[in-house]
């Protein structure tokens, strides 16, 4: 009887590594067969704005007010080429000249989140909400920022407000969905398919909750994606959010290899101001300081 139970027990157990390897080799199989993305080219016309920027700031006499609006305006261009570092000295020196200027401390935030300064960050996002408590993507930031410092159970109250602000748009869907997920998974899916009735058909990124939920695999989801495409450019973002989703996925399903590469894909779009390329290369490190931690562990 023993030794009967013990070769069932063995039996489930492969079985199970069986389907855990079988749907790495899917995902595997999918990734060879991917649309590449053409990488964004650097913008002219956010470059030759920037060379206006620089001369109106050398040279025009500006109140410290006026002076802080635009830098804040040339940190976005900046954000936009992928001069992260530029950006941030404008975010900041804004503040200085404009304390009470919202969207800047939104802008240095992000980047505080990027570097995973998340005291800072938290600090930064308070300050635009205290400022400007209808600063809707605040939310957004905020939550991610909690999300990636470790604490989810705060990041689904933000998520949750900035979700309640548009309820059609699954990108909000998805990252509550994200983080509730860390906290009570069976809940977190009860949620989304709840959710997911809000959510047009239509919307191409509707696609990524159903795949969440199981509805599609990743090949329809992959099939689906040049669908309504108009532009080299719509593509180029279509699939820098793709991409990005799909690490997430696979990461949650123990993929890293796979997921990794995914990462790696929205990172080779150069679509800076996106939120997905903006963590895709975070996503990347959590990855390989897991891999270490297991490779250390006894």
């Amino acid at each position: 009887m023993h030794i009967k139970f013990l070769s069932l027990v063995l039996f489930g157990l492969l079985l199970g590594g069986c389907a855990s390897s079988n749907q790495a080799q899917r995902s595997q199989a999918q990734m060879s067969n991917l649309l590449l993305a053409e990488p964004a080219p650097m913008s002219v016309r956010s470059q030759m704005a920037i060379a206006r920027y620089n001369q109106i700031l050398a040279k025009a006499p500006l109140e410290d007010q006026e002076r802080a609006e635009l830098l804040h305006q040339r940190g976005m261009l900046y954000d936009s080429v992928g001069l992260a570092g530029l950006a941030q000295y404008d975010f900041d020196h804004a503040i200085r000249l404009k304390p009470d200027m919202a969207e800047a401390y939104n802008s240095l935030g992000v980047h505080y989140t990027q570097q995973m300064n998340f005291i800072q960050a938290y600090e930064a996002f308070d300050a635009t909400l205290d400022i400007n408590p209808e600063y809707e993507f605040a939310f957004l930031n905020r939550g991610i920022a909690l999300y990636y410092g470790g604490r989810p159970d705060l990041a689904v109250n933000d998520f949750g407000e900035f979700y309640r602000k548009d309820e059609s748009d699954p990108y909000r869907a998805l990252w509550a969905f994200i983080a509730q997920s860390e906290i009570d998974q069976p809940q977190a899916l009860i949620a989304l398919s709840e959710n997911r009735e809000n959510l047009s058909s239509d919307n191409w990124a509707t696609h990524l909750v159903d795949l969440y939920l199981g509805r599609i695999d990743e090949q329809a989801l992959l099939n689906g994606l040049i669908q309504g495409v108009t532009s080299q450019q719509e593509l180029t973002d279509r699939l820098c959010e793709a991409y990005f989703y799909l690490g997430k996925y696979n990461s949650a399903l123990g993929n890293r290899g796979v997921a990794s590469n995914y990462f790696k894909l929205a990172l080779s779009t150069n679509v800076f101001e996106y939120v997905e390329h903006r963590y895709a290369r975070l996503e990347l490190d959590m990855l390989r300081d897991k891999a270490v931690a297991d490779s250390e562990a006894p």
